[in-house]
């Protein structure tokens, strides 16, 4: 065959030659960026641009007259169920996620998040701050498609999963699993890192999803003194609480002017938003809502969301007053990033919102139906401390139904009023129930034994049982549980999953290993911080009088070991097979009675022999 050479015109070949070369960063310039913020206990109504006549925020103020309003959005009422839900697209009680403690607040390793589909489909993706959703494999953001990570432990600054004597000031965090020391308020390094990590996704010319989610304006309350100042009229707990919101505030204006100064403004879509209602702020503001966190009025979960992204068409204030959910946000910036659709075997609970963010849009919407809770028990009850949500109305708790457009504050019940409505919303939850609570008995379990992940350490915040567990080092130091020395018995267990068959160590502490102290220990206060609140580290650690401690597994006690005067840790060795047991390994007191181990290290050291 005789192959003909087209000969083109030098013009033509260079036009050629230079949308080859240009198509990559065409490419490029296609991806929208993400930056999405979220705060912890910041409620709608602490934000001035909803009316807030007290509070100073005005980056927040500024983003939000110049992006789309989310006026209606509803998250649940407290912190790890809002972010599995979030980041899932999910329900959180589908998720594994239905509290913040007793292993419920442990994402299930099914759930695909926010990071792995936009990791997936070629953005550097990086976490900073709060997770929240586990501390360990298979749980963690490093874990979940956030390829860089910088996080504290647990779902505070403090918190039993975190570095020992963390506080809010000069902390030490964890740096794609490397521990790092810091300078400077918690909220501030955040920031930084993620600016950082901004940065250079810039220089590199790749797209980027940024997740800044802070523990801050989560108690304790504690903040820089500058920011105390602001608000010396009002009590301590509130000049705190408002300080804190007004130093995030601060950090994302500086956010946003580094993204102009990058020149990826335009293209960026940046969102702020929080986690539930008001912890602390309700009795100053609270756009006339009922409730405050943790509650199932609207004041626990309606909370702030802007947006923006001018390439986008959203640079405008445009009220939105659909209602809408976490759920939604997921596939909503799947759908203006243009990513691929979620794989055939996962679908969202939530939709796309992108057609109702553009300002003057107007579209029909469908009615639907949305759900929240407040569950903090360790299994789900039926109507626990719900809303049903549609437009317009709210049935509470399975019993009182309320028109949100008359009767904001939800303060008269009309159910006998309006039958039809309150039984279709109540066939509703009835059927979601059916649906999701198969689910409820999979217990999220910690992996032992995990290649590649040689130490597990488990810490009492995960203790699964039916009172709270010691959540925050503040518990560890009054050593929580152990004011029934002499006549309790621990009742409660961690939820592990060998990997495999073998011989493992199990090794118990009171105080966490990179503490160095001893189990019988008396340790001093230590240096307290600016704010209305006392850090956790800022009180005696009592001695306890403890002389052995036992290993507990599946309820049977296998082997105990004395505990001596400087004794800082307990080793067992023992078998596991492949697969789920309940581990509860205990200290005893001289006079009777026990008290769990806070921390303990699982360390596979072989696997069994199999036969030739």
């Amino acid at each position: 065959m005789k192959l003909t050479l087209i000969k083109f015109p030098s013009s033509l070949l260079l036009a050629l030659i230079t949308c080859a070369v240009l198509a990559p960063l065409a490419l490029f310039a296609a991806q929208p960026n993400i930056v999405l913020i979220i705060t912890d206990d910041q409620g709608y109504g602490d934000v001035a641009y909803h009316g807030n006549k007290v509070i100073k925020t005005p980056h927040m103020d500024a983003l939000a007259k110049e992006s789309t309003c989310l006026l209606d959005y509803h998250v649940a009422p407290t912190c790890s169920p809002t972010r599995a839900a979030l980041l899932s697209g999910h329900w959180t009680n589908r998720t594994g996620v239905w509290h913040t403690i007793m292993g419920r607040s442990m994402i299930r390793a099914n759930e695909k998040l926010l990071g792995a589909f936009f990791e997936d489909a070629g953005y550097e993706t990086g976490m900073f701050g709060k997770w929240h959703m586990g501390d360990n494999y298979p749980y963690r953001p490093e874990d979940r498609g956030f390829g860089e990570v910088y996080r504290h432990g647990g779902g505070g600054v403090g918190q039993t999963p975190d570095l020992w004597d963390n506080s809010y000031f000069d902390g030490n965090y964890y740096h794609n699993k490397k521990i790092v020391p810091a300078k400077g308020f918690c909220t501030d390094v955040f920031f930084q890192e993620g600016q950082r990590f901004i940065r250079e996704c810039v220089e590199q010319k790749k797209p980027f999803l940024t997740y800044i989610s802070l523990n801050a304006p989560h108690g304790p309350l504690h903040c820089p003194q500058k920011y105390l100042d602001m608000y010396k009229d009002q009590s301590p707990n509130i000049a705190a609480f408002f300080g804190m919101i007004t130093n995030i505030d601060d950090n994302l204006g500086a956010t946003r002017e580094l993204i102009k100064e990058l020149g990826v403004y335009d293209n960026t879509i940046f969102i702020f938003t929080t986690d539930n209602g008001t912890a602390t702020g309700r009795n100053i503001f609270n756009a006339g809502m009922r409730g405050g966190k943790g509650s199932e009025y609207d004041g626990g979960h309606r909370v702030p969301f802007f947006i923006h992204y001018p390439a986008g068409g959203l640079d405008k204030e445009h009220k939105v007053d659909t209602i809408c959910h976490a759920v939604d946000i997921v596939p909503t910036l799947m759908d203006l990033c243009g990513v691929e659709k979620q794989p055939a075997d996962y679908k969202f609970d939530g939709v796309s919102l992108k057609s109702l963010l553009p300002s003057g849009a107007n579209v029909d919407w469908p009615e639907r139906m949305l759900v929240t809770d407040s569950q903090r028990v360790k299994d789900p009850i039926m109507w626990r401390k719900s809303a049903v949500m549609s437009q317009g109305w709210r049935l509470v708790n399975g019993k009182e139904l309320y028109n949100i457009a008359d009767d904001p504050g939800q303060e008269k019940n009309i159910a006998a009023d309006h039958p039809e409505r309150f039984e279709k919303m109540r066939a509703w939850y009835e059927a979601w129930w059916a649906e999701i609570s198969p689910s409820f008995p999979e217990t999220t379990e910690l992996y032992v034994g995990q290649h590649g992940e040689p130490s597990a350490l488990l810490t009492s915040h995960d203790w699964i049982g039916e009172g709270y567990p010691p959540w925050n080092q503040g518990h560890i130091r009054k050593s929580v549980a152990a004011a029934k020395q002499g006549q309790a018995k621990h009742d409660s267990h961690w939820a592990i999953k060998a990997i495999e068959d073998g011989t493992y160590k199990i090794i118990v502490y009171r105080y966490p290993p990179e503490s160095g102290k001893m189990i019988r220990e008396e340790l001093p206060a230590g240096e307290n911080v600016p704010g209305a609140s006392k850090a956790f580290r800022a009180q005696i650690g009592l001695g306890l009088p403890i002389n052995k401690a036992t290993l507990r597994i599946n309820g049977k006690d296998l082997e105990s070991k004395k505990v001596g005067e400087k004794s800082k840790r307990v080793v067992f060795t023992t078998e596991l097979t492949k697969g789920s047991h309940q581990l509860s390994p205990v200290f005893h007191f001289e006079d009777g009675g026990e008290l769990g181990s806070y921390y303990a290290v699982v360390r596979k050291v072989r696997a069994k022999k199999t036969a030739e």
